[in-house]
This record gives C-alpha cells, sequence and structure tokens, in this order.
C-alpha cells in the first residue's frame, strides 16, 4: 500500500517541482519542448525494442522453449512506454532504463530468478514444437499446428484430400416473391 502511495502522490509531486525547476532554469517553452522530445524519441525506441523482442520470443517459441524472459522484458516495455508517454523528466529517466535493452534483460532476469515473476510450470508450459501460428502471422512449415501430433499416429480426422468448388449465394427478395405470388393467385 505504501508503494502506491508514492508511486501515485510523491512521484508527480516530484516531477511537477522538477519541471518547476527545470523550467525556471531553461525556460519554459525549453522545457515542454524536453518533455515532448522525450516522448517522440521513446516511441520511436520502444518501437524497435519492442519489435527486437518480439522477434527474439517467436524465435524461442518457434524451437519448443518458453519465452519467459522476452514475455517480461515485453511487460517492461509496456511500463516503459507508460512512463515514457507520461509529462515529467523522472518517469521518462525510468521509462528510459526500462527501453535499455541490456538494462532491461538484466532487470527481467533478476525478476525471474527472484520468483516475484514465475514462468509456468511444466517443462515447456505448452509451447511444444507443432504449437500453431507464430508470432509474424501464419504457419510455418515445422509447424502443423494443432492436432499434428495425433495425425502422425494415424488418430487425425483429416485425409488429406481436397475438394475444389464453388459457392454461389443467392439472395431472395422476399417483396419480390411475395408480388409474383399475388400476381399469380389474381389470374387463377
Amino acid at each position: 500500500m505504501r508503494f502506491f502511495f508514492l508511486f501515485f502522490i510523491a512521484v508527480p509531486l516530484a516531477e511537477m517541482l522538477l519541471l518547476f525547476e527545470v523550467s525556471d532554469q531553461i525556460g519554459g517553452m525549453p522545457t515542454l519542448g524536453l518533455v515532448v522530445a522525450t516522448a517522440v524519441i521513446g516511441v520511436q525506441v520502444l518501437k524497435q525494442q519492442g519489435i527486437a523482442t518480439l522477434t527474439r520470443a517467436n524465435e524461442r517459441l518457434s524451437s519448443g522453449e518458453l519465452p519467459a524472459q522476452e514475455i517480461i522484458e515485453g511487460m517492461l516495455l509496456a511500463a516503459a512506454g507508460a512512463l515514457l508517454l507520461t509529462p515529467g523528466f523522472i518517469t521518462d529517466t525510468l521509462g528510459f532504463v526500462f527501453l535499455a535493452g541490456p538494462l532491461r534483460r538484466l532487470i527481467a532476469s533478476r525478476l525471474l530468478r527472484s520468483g516475484i515473476v514465475r514462468a509456468a510450470g511444466g517443462s515447456n508450459a505448452g509451447f511444444a514444437k507443432g504449437f500453431g501460428a507464430s508470432f509474424g502471422g501464419g504457419f510455418s512449415d515445422a509447424h502443423q499446428g494443432f492436432g499434428a501430433e495425433t495425425k502422425a499416429a494415424g488418430q487425425g480426422h483429416r485425409t488429406g484430400d481436397i475438394i475444389e468448388g464453388e459457392l454461389v449465394v443467392e439472395l431472395v427478395d422476399e417483396r419480390k416473391n411475395a408480388s409474383e405470388e399475388s400476381v399469380e393467385q389474381t389470374e387463377k
């Protein structure tokens, strides 16, 4: 509970005091420019680091490993994005710490080792080879999707036959049919 007080009350107060002090030293517009610049630069670096982390997670997932480290790093990147978009120099500094690759990896590995954040139990925790779609989208040739193991054992439902065809959908206008029926009844 004290942590929430510190984070949601003390940090914004410290941010305001620091912003006022920097504004007194360099001026209001340059201070505002610095705050906006850190947000813009941070978002660009966040995008680059996020893609790199997602690629590493996809590689680990494809090799049948649980990408626990990369998941924690992704959560730290999300926190970095939120901190960088929050105006202020303290939150920006903490956000850039989370964005720095080596520091983020160190924090993530310490969180995993400390037990504060745990990976799911089991040998691969459900991320076995042939699991299904990769993060990049689609199915790779090495992955057969769900049921590939049972299919190999002869228990699958698929026969491998492909039936080509064309689906034709005909929309029927109820009003047109009703008026044609009424015309037919009046003719009789």
